[in-house]
């Protein structure tokens, strides 16, 4: 989640309310809103063209970040399903996740990097530059990535595309709520992100955690029953991990997170749900 620099130019006016309680209509039309500036935020995706951006808005649309992902999940299970009609699942995986990577621009998969020394990471962050380092933090994520997906049978694979973007978004944000901005403020390329998220935004996040298990039980229910309840349980276990993983290394190396930490978060945590999801074995 490097990208920090793209901030929306546009946004819509319905965010523009009064200091008056808002009405349902309003208080909607504002969430849809922000749910857009995600949406402009952390894919390529084209949305309207808006007026009078206020800056915060950036900050308050992080509580819908797990809803892009469910977005996102659906457009790569649906490239997925497509490409599997067409090719071999190597081949269809491969697709799917060339195509997650063009959607999102890199958004996630650019905070994969390197740095012994806070200053020194910070320093590699403010580089456009992929190094070494990088490149094979880069390559070895979508190797696994690809490799469990191929792993799984096709229906499985669809369900933890929908589940895996949606959940490591949230697990993801929940840095925002555990951590301080890490980065040096004054060099911060989205300083509205530079912000801690409240356990209520959290909170309200997971709801669309909730609407894509919804989505995938009403459209393959089959699937999620065949799916062990140690698997979903060993998917939510090392996604959890990864994040706290992920948590204490920031908090020690950067004294809190920072875009690229929140998107190699993301990136580690939808790998453990992976393969959580692809494990054949009950052994836990």
């Amino acid at each position: 989640m490097s990208q920090l620099s793209k901030k929306p130019s546009h946004q819509p006016d319905s965010l523009s309310h009064s200091s008056s309680k808002p009405s349902i209509g309003q208080f909607i039309k504002h969430e849809w809103g922000l749910l857009l500036v995600a949406v402009q935020f952390l894919t390529r995706l084209p949305v309207p063209q808006f007026a009078n951006y206020n800056p915060q808005w950036l900050h308050q649309s992080s509580r819908h970040f797990p809803g892009v992902g469910l977005l996102v999940g659906l457009l790569c299970a649906s490239v997925f399903w497509l490409g599997s009609l067409l090719f071999t699942p190597l081949v269809a995986a491969v697709i799917s996740t060339a195509f997650g990577i063009r959607l999102t621009g890199a958004f996630h998969e650019d905070g994969l990097g390197g740095g012994l020394t806070r200053a020194r990471t910070l320093t590699i962050m403010k580089d456009s530059r992929l190094g070494t380092y990088g490149v094979l933090g880069l390559v070895s994520a979508l190797l696994i990535k690809i490799s469990l997906l191929t792993s799984m049978p096709l229906p499985v694979a669809i369900v933890a595309l929908i589940i895996g973007h949606t959940a490591s978004r949230l697990l993801c944000i929940s840095l925002l709520a555990l951590l301080p901005y890490g980065g040096e403020i004054e060099h911060a390329k989205a300083k509205p992100m530079a912000q801690q998220l409240t356990p209520l935004q959290g909170l309200w996040s997971s709801g669309w955690l909730i609407l894509a298990g919804l989505l995938v039980v009403l459209l393959l229910p089959n699937t999620v029953q065949q799916i062990g309840i140690w698997q979903w349980s060993l998917a939510l276990l090392l996604g959890v991990v990864a994040t706290d993983y992920m948590r204490r290394l920031l908090r020690r190396r950067l004294g809190g997170y920072t875009g690229d930490g929140l998107g190699a978060t993301q990136q580690l945590s939808e790998i453990a749900i992976y393969i959580g999801l692809a494990a054949s074995n009950p052994f836990i």
